[in-house]
């Protein structure tokens, strides 16, 4: 898997929970609790994955400037 697959991959996720934490703040609604339940093994997982893939996306500040 290349790196900007991983990157597309990375940044879909992190856009996700963007969009989750954007209707917690909104509307108090939690998607993802919706859809799993709240704390459950899986939601944990999906929040656990949000946070590595917004971690990852931190290289972006160090890669902007060679891609251009």
């Amino acid at each position: 898997m290349g790196s900007k697959t991983l990157d597309y991959i990375a940044l879909t996720i992190t856009i996700i929970g963007a969009v989750n934490w954007g209707l917690i703040g909104f509307f108090r609604f939690d998607l993802v609790a919706f859809l799993f339940g709240s704390m459950t093994m899986l939601s944990r997982i999906v929040y656990d994955l949000v946070g590595i893939c917004g971690l990852y996306l931190l290289t972006f500040y160090g890669r902007c400037g060679r891609d251009l």
